[in-house]
């Protein structure tokens, strides 16, 4: 034990302090959670000893279990959870309680200072250990690591620091190994001390925690609260709804309901049970950019990895365990990145995690939609990177489109119109601005449904060459388009007027006058009534992955295609007003410079040159 360094007083992190005042000066519904999310880290530190002892056996040679200990204490108002797990030495306790290394912390606490109730949001952000000054005044944390002489006591009272100190004699022997959590309750906290309110808070959150939760009551013997079950090793038969709920909320450290339960075990070459959920609303790190996944790997229940890639990056929303009888209990973290047996496992259960959620398409689609509102972008992502399952992921996908919200591709293909033989889309920023976009106007006229699509994801997976149902997928902002077969809905929508400009005269004269800022100016086949677009080459990026790309300095962007509608009076008016040509070709390609959400390359010109035209038309 050591017993030279004194007592050291240290500030919280910035973001720590201001979420501790919120903690404290603020009142939530739920704060049973407190409990719960102690327990839950007391159930990762025994995880990570009995991962740790594989290596190394003699961190438990005490032949001590695994397990933690609840101790409420009416006299001097204190309830401590205890647990014999890995424990923490000096600067673990600093690191871990001192400050919260998650990118989410900013997120986390502007909507907390928002929430009405920050029950959900606690859970949701994995912030849990401060969750207990909703409860306690001050907070004593003694902890020994295991196979470690030295014991280390961190305390904090809420404010804008803690005090680290060597443990006293007294307090080291109550720790021979993991980690004591004391809370000094606040007055009106006292409900926490009662063994039947313990009792119940366990029952609700924790019960099928996997190491055995004992009570120490004041008088008589401890006694075990919670079932220690592994909850994916028992029958479905078994399970109640409820049991699922719990089994994800303990394990997704979350508060709301899963939207989608997959339970099942493989047997023959491989032996593994699985427990995987899909949430109902979506976490906070959904996008970072590490991407990882968040199902847990076991071993013949021993805990090895909660980062273990089982499922690829594009289902990382998914939740859950993994248990194997297969794999050997030491394998390592670089192991896991090439171990054949993993492999088969990962890809194993990515197919059935995708037929599920087809099968819940097709069967409920209230519960679909949760999941497909929350993770459909993230989804997306593997139209890009999964070749193999990429025809599957079509078929899930959902669609805003120009006929209506939540449209499958299969609905799209069943309601081709005659001689249609692509599935169009436009990829933009908004849904409202992709809706009035002239690019859709020609396909409008023949009720042609247009995919709408506002993702960012959706410009990178719409680059590969897709098809669905023998259909080819098709950019309304991309290479040469042509109606020309499909019928019009209204014979009248769409004639040819005598006035139609000369195509190779106009066109001359905007090459003339555009140069070098354009690659080729062409009559439009996307037109009916507005005056121009800009288009890529058949061969080019789409524009907005162009745009967006350039937008991150990864590319350039190319010289777009100039189409005009000939038949539109500004266009006509170019042909045969030499004087105005120039402004009026300029104003042609600046307009759908903006209609594609991009500022004309020198928007003072643009109003200059906008201002003189209106001027000319007012004083004739």
């Amino acid at each position: 034990m050591t017993t030279t360094v004194s007592a050291e007083s240290q500030p919280f992190q910035a973001e720590v302090a201001e979420l501790l005042h919120l903690m404290v000066h603020s009142v939530y519904s739920e704060t049973d959670i407190f409990l719960r999310e102690l327990i839950s880290n007391a159930s990762d530190a025994c995880d990570k000893l009995r991962y740790e002892a594989i290596a190394g056996p003699e961190l438990i040679t005490d032949g001590a279990p695994p397990e933690i200990r609840i101790v409420p204490d009416k006299k001097a108002d204190t309830l401590s959870v205890v647990d014999t797990g890995i424990g923490m030495d000096r600067q673990e306790l600093i690191d871990n309680l001192g400050t919260i290394a998650r990118s989410g912390t900013k997120s986390f606490l502007s909507k907390l200072t928002e929430a009405k109730d920050g029950a959900n949001l606690i859970g949701q952000f994995g912030v849990g250990f401060y969750a207990a000054f909703m409860v306690a005044d001050r907070i004593v944390v003694t902890s020994r690591r295991a196979g470690s002489d030295d014991v280390w006591v961190w305390s904090s009272e809420g404010g804008s620091g803690f005090e680290i100190a060597p443990a006293s004699e007294e307090a080291a022997k109550r720790v021979a190994r993991g980690t004591e959590i004391m809370l000094h309750l606040k007055k009106d906290a006292a409900k926490y001390l009662e063994a039947y309110e313990i009792e119940r808070i366990v029952r609700e959150y924790s019960d099928n925690i996997q190491f055995p939760i004992l009570l120490v009551p004041e008088e008589g013997e401890p006694r075990q609260i919670n079932s220690a079950s592994a909850l994916w090793q028992r029958s479905k038969s078994d399970l109640k709804p409820e049991d699922y709920k719990q089994a994800y909320q303990q394990i997704a450290g979350a508060f709301d309901e899963p939207a989608m339960t997959l339970h099942y075990r493989a047997e023959g070459r491989q032996s593994y049970a699985v427990l995987l959920f899909a949430p109902s609303t979506k976490p906070f790190d959904l996008f970072q950019v590490e991407r990882k996944g968040k199902v847990k790997l076991y071993v013949r229940r021993v805990f090895i990895a909660d980062d273990a890639e089982l499922l690829p990056a594009y289902l990382r929303f998914i939740r859950g365990v993994i248990d194997s009888e297969d794999l050997p209990l030491n394998i390592s973290r670089e192991m896991l990145q090439n171990n054949p047996q993993l492999a088969q496992i990962r890809k194993a259960v990515t197919t059935r995690v995708i037929n599920e959620l087809e099968t819940l398409g097709d069967k409920d689609q209230d519960a679909f939609t949760k999941i497909w509102d929350a993770f459909g972008p993230v989804i997306k992502e593997g139209l890009y990177e999964d070749f193999e399952r990429r025809d599957k992921l079509l078929a899930l996908s959902r669609f805003t489109t120009t006929a209506g919200e939540k449209r499958s591709l299969k609905q799209y293909v069943d309601d081709l119109k005659p001689n249609q033989t692509e599935v169009y889309y436009l990829v933009g920023d908004t849904i409202e601005r992709l809706k009035s976009n002239p690019k859709l106007e020609s396909a409008r006229a023949r009720g042609v449904e247009v995919l709408l699509l506002t993702d960012p994801v959706d410009a990178f997976w719409t680059s590969a060459p897709l098809e669905f149902g023998g259909k080819p997928l098709k950019s309304l902002s991309q290479g040469d388009v042509d109606f020309g077969l499909i019928p019009l809905t209204d014979d009248k929508a769409e004639t040819k007027d005598e006035r139609e400009a000369d195509a190779a005269t106009t066109i001359a004269v905007i090459k003339d006058a555009l140069g070098e800022r354009v690659s080729d100016v062409r009559a439009s086949q996307r037109l009916t009534a507005s005056a121009s677009c800009l288009v890529a080459g058949g061969d080019a990026r789409d524009r907005a992955l162009e745009r967006l790309l350039a937008q991150q300095n990864r590319g350039s962007v190319t010289r777009p295609i100039l189409e005009i509608n000939l038949r539109h009076p500004l266009v006509a008016a170019l042909a045969t007003d030499t004087a105005q040509a120039k402004d009026l070709a300029f104003l042609l390609f600046e307009q759908a410079q903006i209609l594609d959400g991009e500022m004309p390359d020198d928007p003072a010109a643009f109003a200059s040159r906008l201002n003189q035209l209106v001027l000319r038309g007012v004083a004739k």
